[in-house]
């Protein structure tokens, strides 16, 4: 039977797109940065992991197996998983962690995915060392949407902790303390010259004069955005998160955490070395200043016999850490493409509408007979806790007593959301393992507020599996149901998978609930979600097998216990 449900798959790939397999194999590697070395879980024995490569409408099977100390699962963030949710990967969402000693194929199926997405460990904080890029490659029939470059190159950004992180997350948790900061950022694993011990492990790309190269990002680092600029160097942003844009020509990008870019750059300056520099985005307030101040940079260098000075030239663009208004701009400047080739589907016959409050927040719950206080994070005053089986299981088998499904609509109370004195007793949050229900082929229209609870008004990345979906508006202030709708953008939007929420500000987004599945919704950054900003959205089947969730594959990695 097994091996019948195994062929039946592979022709189902076959009929689809080309089939891909890889090994996964997760086990501890020793590593050293910042002038000390540390065991920590990779893939492959690579920091970043290995880059899958596929051509839009593929399907790639990984096997991966686990030769680690704890479970873990992996995500493929952005890749549609039509039909699939069983592959799509968060622990306790759609499947419990792959268990150590113990292996687990995910069958990652791509559907209109165009540019660079990424795949990465969706369990604790693990993604800080286990991730890498995916290419989805345009088909021969409609090719890139600009001139064929004459190469490319992948910049993975990461966050680099000297310490044991899940350890020290775990302590931070159950201690009730913030959770710790990276202390450097990375450019394809190295820091770069401006940090400790670096200089002769930095990342370097060599270009041709006169040749124009597919710059792909990936912003994998933990709990920041980031600006990235290239010494003398336009950038002309092409696309985002899998989809394209009408291009974007800047001296400077700005990635949220999650996302990714796809860029063109043309090598036509004076031979030499350029200093390719990153640096934290901060819009935390002001007065909040313990956070990574590291620059991470590579080094982008000409090819060809020439004298060079010692230090490459750094990129005098690169907004400072604190500075809102390059990435304000920048962001509003996004439009998708909207052709003939890459159209656009904006949903215009919004069935269900939901206001979603972003806040940091406070709980109270019972450890062993007191009262004790902890941090927590929420949508609309509701922080997410794990259930010991997966959503996804409990949903499919009809399983009673794993969640609910009244995650609410909109707040249970309306004040001014970015007040700079929001009153106390707007900190509390209370927890819960709460759903949302959407039929198949709703249409669905989320506004996602930002708030000052706890004076923790901030950008928040927020990230939706399963779907790209169209940011049709922002702005700042308390989201107006009657004034900001009228300036929606409702003909060329950006196709996103992860928007960042402005800080003391809104966003809007739309998407067509024709997916079915369980999927997860949450914010990027790994200690909101440790904080429970997260939701789960269950969309129902529709009327026929093709419109119904696949039926789960032989084996699933079984489940022990949540670890929140």
């Amino acid at each position: 039977m097994v091996l019948r449900l195994l062929l039946l798959y592979t022709m189902f790939a076959l009929a689809q797109g080309n089939v891909h397999y890889y090994d996964f194999v997760l086990k501890e590697a020793n590593f050293t940065r910042l002038c000390s070395s540390k065991s920590m879980l990779v893939v492959n024995e690579q920091y970043p992991g290995p880059v899958i490569r596929v051509t839009k409408g593929d399907i790639v099977y990984v096997n991966v197996h686990n030769q680690g100390d704890y479970g873990v699962t992996i995500h493929w963030h952005g890749v549609h998983q039509p039909r699939n949710p069983w592959s799509d990967g968060p622990e306790y969402i759609t499947q419990c962690p792959i268990e150590p000693a113990s292996n687990f194929t995910y069958e990652v199926i791509f559907s209109d995915e165009e540019g660079t997405l990424w795949w990465h460990a969706h369990s604790d904080w693990t993604r800080a060392s286990v991730h890498g890029a995916i290419v989805a490659l345009p088909n021969n029939e409609t090719g890139y949407p600009f001139p064929q470059p004459d190469g490319e190159e992948i910049i993975v950004f990461g966050s680099w902790y000297k310490g044991d992180v899940n350890k020290e997350v775990a302590e931070d948790l159950e201690d009730g303390d913030l959770t710790p900061s990276s202390d450097a950022y990375t450019i394809n694993g190295q820091p770069g010259d401006f940090c400790p011990c670096s200089n002769e492990s930095t990342y370097r790309w060599q270009v041709d004069y006169g040749k124009t190269y597919l710059l792909r990002l990936v912003n994998a680092v933990m709990n920041v955005e980031l600006y990235f600029a290239i010494a003398q160097h336009n950038l002309t942003v092409v696309g985002l998160d899998g989809s394209y844009l009408k291009p974007i020509v800047t001296d400077f990008v700005m990635l949220s955490t999650g996302q990714t870019m796809d860029i063109l750059v043309t090598a036509n300056q004076p031979l030499g070395r350029y200093y390719m520099a990153a640096r934290q985005y901060d819009s935390v307030r002001s007065d909040v200043t313990d956070y990574d101040k590291a620059n991470a940079t590579a080094i982008l260098e000409y090819r060809d016999n020439y004298t060079y000075s010692s230090t490459p030239i750094f990129p005098s663009s690169l907004p400072t850490y604190e500075d809102f208004d390059p990435a304000i701009n920048f962001t509003y400047r996004f439009r998708s493409l909207a052709s003939q080739n890459h159209p656009v589907n904006i949903p215009k016959n919004i069935t269900t509408r939901m206001y979603l409050t972003v806040s940091v927040n406070n709980v109270i719950f019972d450890y062993e007979g007191t009262s004790k206080t902890n941090l927590a994070a929420s949508f609309n005053n509701v922080s997410w806790i794990n259930p010991s089986t997966d959503v996804l299981l409990a949903y499919y088998r009809n399983m009673s007593g794993f969640y609910t499904t009244d995650f609410p609509n909109y707040p249970p109370s309306f004040f001014d959301f970015i007040a700079d004195d929001v009153s106390d007793d707007k900190t509390l949050t209370v927890q819960g393992t709460k759903v949302k229900v959407l039929n198949y082929n709703e249409e669905v229209e989320i506004v996602l507020q930002d708030t000052n609870v706890f004076d923790g008004s901030e950008d928040h990345p927020v990230h939706l599996h399963g779907y790209t979906f169209y940011v049709v508006g922002s702005g700042y202030g308390n989201f107006d149901n009657e004034t900001d709708p009228k300036g929606y953008n409702l003909v060329d939007p950006p196709k996103m998978n992860t928007v960042s929420v402005p800080k003391d500000g809104w966003v809007a987004l739309r998407f067509k609930a024709s997916n079915p599945g369980v999927w997860f919704f949450h914010c990027h950054f790994e200690r909101h979600i440790s904080w429970g900003m997260v939701t789960v959205f269950i969309v129902k089947n529709g009327g026929t097998l093709e419109t119904s969730i696949r039926d789960p594959p032989p084996y699933l990695p079984p489940c022990k216990s949540s670890s929140w």
